[in-house]
């Protein structure tokens, strides 16, 4: 009695698992094969490059930025 039992224990258990690992697997290659179509009928455009913003003004401006935040932060404290 207790090894038939024991058994179909096992046996539905085995059984979910491999239904959720069938599952699992369909998820992934359903999700692989949309992205693959994604990618190539919609593809990203290109950053458009402006010649008026140079890179250095950027980094002046990101840390004109950090120190604000900065000063504010030990402003708070």
């Amino acid at each position: 009695m207790q090894d038939l039992l024991f058994q179909q224990g096992l046996d539905i258990t085995l059984f979910g698992m491999g239904i959720v690992f069938t599952f699992l697997l369909l998820l992934v290659i359903g999700t692989s094969i949309m992205s693959r179509v994604i990618t190539r009928y919609f593809p990203e455009a290109e950053p458009a490059v402006s010649s008026t913003n140079s890179p250095s003004g950027d980094n002046a401006r990101l840390h004109a930025v950090i120190k604000a935040a900065i000063e504010q932060h030990r402003k708070k404290r």
